[in-house]
């Protein structure tokens, strides 16, 4: 064990089918996160930034991790968590993937209007993005271009699916990400709290780098990448629906100079993202 004093329990767990063992694996199960109103959090470094940012009950660790990653049990110590030590078998029986590093937590709730209240200048809209590899990974890239909220709606994946919570490397926590909502309504707000929104689509009307060539002094009729924006993001598989597109101001489709068909959600996400942060640099 760490060399400080570690809140941990004195019970070491090793029966990988106890009941507590099995309670914290089936919050992989929405309906279970739903009626237990928490979620598991899965590796290290999402567990690291669980315990500096979120409500959490639990921390999962076997002494090999727990002596790897003492800045984890050194955080849960600071905020009065609950350390529990198991042993490998034990932790790959809660998670498969936790890399024998496990947390629970508070599902995490955010709403629009708090959002909104805080004059946001960059916010990503996800519509009926279904993928948790694919939605974690641009509420990453989103917090990474500095944006200042994530927004999924009702029809995609719960922001509390393990892979999606592991595909944020940790974001979650930086974040907020409002869940549930109904797109026209949203974008409806959004606009109203004074945001550009701009759809992105591969046969959209304008193009990406002519409007970072603009940025700061286009013409009227032509998006202005430096004022706060909204981008919305469609479905893997099918893109934005013609009536979502047509909740836009705009709708704008990033440059393919290769010979690539098109680029997957996540990256085109990003790449639309970053250009709304450097116009509004």
């Amino acid at each position: 064990m760490p060399g400080h004093d570690v809140p941990v329990t004195d019970e070491i767990l090793t029966n990988p089918r106890a009941e507590r063992v099995k309670a914290v694996r089936a919050l992989a199960g929405r309906s279970v996160r739903q009626r237990a109103g928490r979620f598991v959090v899965e590796g290290p470094q999402a567990v690291r930034e669980a315990v500096l940012a979120a409500d959490v009950h639990d921390v999962y660790v076997t002494e090999a991790s727990a002596q790897r990653y003492e800045e984890i049990v050194a955080g849960a110590q600071s905020r009065g968590i609950r350390v529990h030590v198991g042993t490998a078998e034990v932790l790959d029986a809660m998670s498969a993937d936790g890399q024998q590093v496990v947390a629970v937590a508070s599902l995490l709730e955010h709403t629009l209007e708090s959002v909104l209240a805080g004059a946001p200048r960059l916010v990503a809209v996800l519509a009926h993005v279904r993928d948790p590899g694919n939605a974690g990974t641009v509420i990453r890239a989103a917090d990474a271009a500095g944006a200042d909220a994530a927004v999924l709606t009702a029809e995609s994946v719960d922001v509390h699916n393990p892979k999606v919570v592991r595909s944020t490397a940790g974001s979650l926590f930086h974040l907020p990400v409002v869940t549930g909502t109904d797109l026209a309504v949203t974008v409806a707000d959004l606009r109203a709290a004074g945001l550009l929104v701009l759809a992105a689509d591969g046969a959209g009307t304008f193009d990406l780098d002519d409007l970072l060539d603009v940025a700061g002094s286009a013409e009227d009729g032509v998006p202005d990448l430096s004022r706060p924006t909204a981008w919305v993001f469609g479905n893997e598989a099918w893109g934005l629906r013609d009536e979502d597109r047509a909740l836009a101001d705009a709708v704008v489709r990033v440059p393919i100079r290769g010979r690539a068909e098109s680029l997957n959600l996540a990256t085109a996400a990003t790449v639309c993202l970053y250009a709304s942060s450097r116009a509004q640099r």
